[in-house]
């Protein structure tokens, strides 16, 4: 099958809105009283696309997701999601717009089910006349179906969620996000912890989620791990945006290069003689 043909199949399998924007971040600020975190941040983030947000530690980007998220209320700029304007109050306003975020400690319980976990808040109920329980063989069978989706076998979802890999642990916070209705989802250095294998795991579920429509937020350190399921990567320095990218627009070793900062690599390669 030529190139061509297969770009119309993959169209044609696109779900409805693909492309549409369904984040928009124009000049974004945030103060805590002196001290400017954000300083103007604009991206975009589509349905159907992995927008990757990198920058060295101080850029902004954990301001940046925890306003997104509705942790903070951005002092300026604008923020709008499916197209209106909106001021988050909390992380649940944030939820029931759609915008799910996976932070690095994935909020999970060791020591509960792969099911409990899954399900921790919005537990399905099962009435008994004046008695309501968890409706435990639902949710055992939603979870170990979800689990199969992304590859992975779970034989016993009761099982402790302590007993699965890391990467494993990812794709079960990730999965559960998607059943949920997230439209956006925001991952928090999902693959930092990881070895080789897990980390491969997360990638291919991140590129699963993205051809379901949904627009996903790939925050990362690691640029090989950006780029190897990004569409766009946009990079931070001191709470500003430096610029955003296809991969059409920019190579590996230039956007390596950019997170790291131009000005900043070239004074330390003059001031230790041209090595870097």
């Amino acid at each position: 099958m030529s190139k061509a043909s297969q770009t119309a199949v993959a169209e044609k399998d696109r779900p409805e809105g693909w492309g549409r924007p369904l984040i928009e971040v124009h000049d974004l600020v945030k103060h805590f009283g002196p001290v400017v975190a954000l300083a103007g941040v604009s991206l975009t983030v589509k349905a159907g696309e992995v927008h990757c947000l990198l920058g060295d530690n101080g850029a902004g980007k954990s301001t940046l997701i925890k306003t997104l998220s509705g942790v903070y209320k951005p002092t300026g700029g604008d923020f709008v999601v499916d197209g209106k304007p909106v001021a988050f109050s909390s992380p649940r306003d944030a939820l029931d717009a759609g915008i799910a975020t996976v932070f690095q400690d994935l909020a999970m319980i060791p020591l509960l089910s792969i099911t409990r976990n899954f399900f921790m808040g919005r537990e399905p109920v099962k009435r008994l006349g004046p008695l309501s329980f968890m409706d435990m063989d639902f949710a055992n069978k939603v979870a170990r179906e979800e689990m199969r989706r992304i590859g992975i076998d779970v034989r016993d979802p009761e099982q402790a969620v302590g007993t699965l890999s890391g990467g494993e642990r990812q794709c079960v916070a990730i999965a559960r996000a998607v059943y949920f209705g997230a439209k956006v989802l925001i991952l928090d250095e999902p693959t930092s912890a990881l070895g080789v294998a897990q980390t491969s795991m997360v990638l291919k579920f991140i590129r699963q989620v993205r051809a379901k429509g949904l627009g996903v937020i790939f925050i990362t350190h690691n640029v090989r791990h950006a780029y190897a399921v990004g569409d766009k990567f946009t990079v931070l320095n001191r709470g500003r945006t430096l610029g955003t990218y296809t991969k059409t627009d920019i190579s590996l070793d230039e956007l390596q290069t950019k997170m790291a900062g131009d000005k900043e690599l070239q004074d330390l390669s003059e001031e230790l003689g041209g090595t870097v």
